[in-house]
């Protein structure tokens, strides 16, 4: 039988392993945030994003104005090549975003939705609720053009319902039908629409795709609709023509948001072909692409992430419309 002595001695040891173990477990997460945060410099990111913040009580903000700030981003093969510093890094550059589009998530494994829920954990993590929906795969000619959407938003501010769905009358015009999110900003009745699309390739006439999207409001029955997401065409194409003379505008106006592989005299961006096109019953505040690189020794580490930059608007919805 142990001595109360022993007991003492045994006690203390256990104590003291426990606590070296907890102060070792707390150096590992420490030193693996301060890596996250340190290895690339997307500083850049944080001056655009605090433009759109406005004040430091984003709940505030969001009553007295009543916008809602859209983000909408291909990251490029979203799935198991992203790291975990790699969907840490996703998740800041979006933190500010009140609803997201993303376009490109891997759908031949589950690893692409797995990464979204990745990107929701760790906004989860930096101060606000998100929740989130993601596609079917897309009913595409082939398995290799087959791809997920993705939509995130914070609960504070929007709400996704009944849940996001492919466009099914669309699926057979579409390398890639669009993913419809019914969204209402939280308090209001009247719901507006955010179409989430990836065209094909620039060679395969996307147009040949968009030009039935000139229909959404009426199929949808609102003038509160966006279009936005990657549509490998520039908002100065002919297809566009007939949805600027129905009320239609784009977001962007020649604004390079795609990533060359190689920085040449400080210029890194390529193509202006992600936007926002909105229908009469939105009020755009402000748009723009969000420039996280900054520098063009960041262009190979950003490349890791994606080749496109997010781009996003702030809008309100006009009175009177619906």
């Amino acid at each position: 039988m142990s001595s109360p002595l022993s007991f003492k001695i045994i006690s203390k040891h256990f104590l003291f392993f426990l606590l070296l173990a907890s102060l070792l477990s707390c150096t590992s997460n420490s030193k693996r945030f301060n890596q996250i945060a340190t290895q690339t410099d997307f500083s850049s990111n944080k001056n655009v994003v605090e433009k759109l913040s406005g004040e430091d009580n984003p709940s505030a903000d969001f009553e007295k104005s009543k916008s809602l700030k859209v983000a909408s981003w291909n990251i490029r093969h979203l799935g198991r090549t992203k790291t975990p510093e790699d969907i840490y890094e996703i998740a800041n550059i979006l933190r500010d975003f009140d609803l997201v589009a993303i376009q490109e998530v891997v759908a031949k494994d589950p690893a692409g939705a797995q990464a979204v829920a990745k990107i929701a954990d760790e906004l989860n993590r930096m101060g606000a609720k998100w929740d989130y929906q993601i596609s079917d795969p897309t009913k595409s000619p082939s398995v290799y053009m087959s791809e997920r959407y993705a939509f995130l938003w914070k609960t504070s501010k929007v709400n996704l319902a009944p849940r996001a769905y492919l466009d099914k009358e669309l699926e057979d015009i579409c390398y890639r039908e669009p993913f419809i999110g019914t969204c209402k900003l939280k308090e209001e009745i009247t719901p507006f629409y955010v179409i989430n699309y990836h065209g094909r390739k620039y060679y395969d006439k996307p147009e040949e795709e968009i030009a039935y999207f000139i229909n959404y409001p009426e199929r949808l029955g609102s003038n509160r609709v966006l279009i936005t997401g990657d549509f490998n065409l520039d908002e100065a194409h002919d297809v566009w023509k007939p949805f600027y003379h129905k009320g239609f505008k784009s977001a962007l106006q020649n604004q390079r948001t795609t990533l060359k592989t190689k920085c040449k005299n400080g210029n890194y961006l390529s193509h202006p072909i992600d936007n926002v096109y909105f229908t009469r019953g939105i009020k755009k505040i402000q748009a723009g692409s969000l420039d996280f690189i900054g520098t063009c020794k960041n262009l190979k580490k950003a490349r890791e992430i994606s080749d496109h930059l997010p781009i996003y608007i702030e809008f309100k919805m006009k009175e009177n419309e619906k």
